[in-house]
């Protein structure tokens, strides 16, 4: 098993360096290096990325609040020449946190530290999780709803299209309100984030003020959800 790995960093002789090291770390897959922090956006929304070898101090962005974008971000490793920040990176709950130039021994032990909460995560995850459930009543049937199954919730007037996975293109059409709808759901599992939504906070893959990104699925965020949202979220 190799972690699937890029590199974002904005100085390219740096980048061609840590890659050269990286190379000789067998659970180690290089799948990008980039130079700008939104170029790797795109793999890590789509959930293909293990791990995250981060620049902090970077012209257009600092690493630190590229990651706070991210609504789930991989496993993450600071690389940096600038010793202060190494507080600011822990509270992030990076893995580690190299200054630069990086010692080869000091690079194995972060990638050991990355393979090994990795592996546990892994054996975490693999233990069976309850899938609760729901009934709404859907023309002259009860219909069994699954919380895993949610790709989202949305409101029109008295009535609530619930988008499932198990069924795309097909959302299962119930007479609720949004509020007796909320009743229904997992407490911190989901969140109201407007007037018309209700999301699944295992879902989210980016988010910013405005928007939701639930894999391709873009959702708006209304202003008087925007605080609950970051609440919750961050207490997940």
């Amino acid at each position: 098993m190799k972690l699937q790995t890029i590199l974002i960093d904005d100085e390219p002789l740096g980048l061609r360096i840590l890659a050269d090291d990286l190379q000789k770390v067998p659970t180690i897959q290089i799948m990008g290096q980039f130079t700008k922090p939104f170029e790797g956006l795109e793999l890590i929304q789509q959930g293909k990325v293990d791990l995250l070898f981060l620049d902090i101090q970077m012209p257009l962005l600092l690493g630190t609040d590229f990651l706070r974008s991210l609504a789930q971000p991989p496993m993450v490793i600071f690389t940096t020449a600038y010793e202060h920040y190494a507080v600011e990176g822990f509270e992030l709950n990076a893995i580690d946190y190299l200054l630069k130039p990086i010692r080869l021994d000091r690079l194995l032990r972060a990638c050991n530290k990355a393979y090994e909460h990795y592996s546990l995560k892994q054996k975490i995850d693999a233990i069976p999780q309850a899938d609760t459930f729901f009934f709404v009543k859907t023309e002259y049937k009860e219909t069994k709803i699954y919380h895993q199954d949610i790709l989202y919730i949305e409101g029109l007037k008295d009535y609530v299209k619930i988008h499932l996975e198990s069924l795309p293109g097909k959302p299962i059409l119930t007479r609720l309100n949004m509020k007796a709808m909320e009743a229904l759901l997992e407490p911190n599992q989901f969140c109201r984030v407007h007037q018309s939504y209700i999301v699944p906070m295992r879902r989210i893959t980016a988010f910013h003020k405005t928007q939701i990104l639930l894999g391709s699925t873009v959702i708006p965020v209304g202003e008087r959800y925007a605080d609950q949202f970051l609440a919750i979220y961050r207490n997940r």
